[in-house]
């Protein structure tokens, strides 16, 4: 039993290792000029020129891509939540002639990749209208989060106590107070874990802005087109401390958010199995 536990704690090590480096690297690299990046890689830069950052926000438009992203994250993130924490608490404390039907049919959307999807997608939302627009990304940044959302939330609903439910419709509690005011609080938990992952992987998200901001909408662009379309120039341009800048600002709030919400995401994967 020590031989395993010690090979998975070295595990671990190598593998905190591998994912930590990277990140410091960009880091360090955003402080340093093209000569220190390309001649001395792995050395401290000589100074910190927070003007790679400064340029990086303003010539290179991160500031406005940073802009959009929070406000395409946060709309859809919100409306994820709202529509997934509903039917999932549907789903898992109602019972009703295609319950089941309905509950797999969310789930199945986990086992169906983006990329197969993108064609179709670019033609529904052009017909909608709302190509090149943040309402059409938000609403199908919603659709693909759902499933995960609607998976995980069910699972936790279950786990509350009946017997509070019980006990809020005897005071006279109707459907949607009982779960505004209390299911959807004794959740919280698992409502913070669900919209931290929801967080991440929409600030992530590439191949969609892509096909849903396409050329021509660059004012829309999120910022993972941007830093694509900064990496392209970089080659012509070299300013590859401006790159690694944009990078670091695009990974830094994520590693931030994460940080701050670790003990609830914690509290909020355990809880279903302490209950």
């Amino acid at each position: 039993m020590g031989f395993f536990s010690s090979l998975g704690h070295v595990a671990l090590v190598v593998w905190a290792v591998i994912v930590i480096a990277p990140i410091l690297w960009t880091f360090l690299a955003s402080f340093k000029n093209t000569t220190e990046i390309f001649g001395s890689p792995w050395t401290l830069p000589g100074e910190l020129r927070w003007e790679n950052w400064g340029r990086a926000w303003t010539e290179a438009r991160v500031g406005r891509y940073f802009v959009n992203s929070v406000i395409v994250v946060a709309a859809s993130t919100f409306g994820t939540m709202l529509l997934g924490s509903m039917a999932a608490y549907v789903l898992a404390r109602y019972r009703f002639i295609g319950n089941r039907f309905f509950y797999y049919l969310f789930v199945s959307g986990l086992a169906f990749p983006v990329f197969l999807a993108l064609v179709p997608l670019f033609f529904v939302v052009d017909n909608l209208g709302l190509l090149g627009t943040h309402t059409g990304l938000v609403l199908v940044y919603i659709a693909y989060s759902l499933p995960f959302t609607i998976f995980f939330l069910a699972a936790f609903f279950k786990t509350l106590p009946s017997s509070v439910a019980e006990a809020g419709m005897i005071d006279g509690c109707g459907h949607t107070r009982l779960f505004f005011r209390v299911m959807l609080p004794m959740a919280k938990p698992g409502i913070i874990s669900v919209g931290i992952f929801n967080i991440i992987g929409q600030w992530a998200q590439y191949q969609l802005p892509l096909v849903l901001l396409p050329s021509g909408t660059e004012d829309k662009w999120v910022l993972t087109q941007g830093i694509a379309d900064i990496s392209v120039n970089a080659g012509y341009e070299a300013d590859w401390s401006g790159l690694f800048a944009a990078l670091s600002m695009a990974i830094l709030p994520m590693i931030i958010v994460y940080a701050i919400f670790q003990r609830q995401i914690q509290s909020g994967l355990t809880a279903g199995a302490v209950k």
